[in-house]
């Protein structure tokens, strides 16, 4: 009983963390609905890194949509001593 239950648990956990993509964070570049222009051409990737909470390193990855605003497709963590 305690394993079906752990797996029932675990599935909806990872279907509610996957549902949305990335939220972004504080000190993120579209933290809070702001909305930034890219000079750069569609498509491109562009980075960005800042220190997070607990003093994580927060890595981010944003893709230029055809009207020039930055979406967010990826973010990571990890320790503030490894740089990529």
């Amino acid at each position: 009983m305690k394993h079906a239950l752990f797996a029932v648990f675990f599935a909806l956990t990872a279907c509610a963390s996957t549902a949305g993509g990335p939220q972004p964070l504080p000190d993120s570049l579209t933290y809070g609905g702001k909305l930034v222009r890219s000079p750069y051409r569609p498509g491109t990737v562009v980075q960005h890194t800042f220190l997070g909470a607990f003093g994580y390193r927060v890595f981010e990855t944003y893709v230029v949509q055809p009207d020039g605003t930055l979406k967010l497709t990826s973010q990571t963590t990890g320790p503030d001593f490894l740089w990529r």
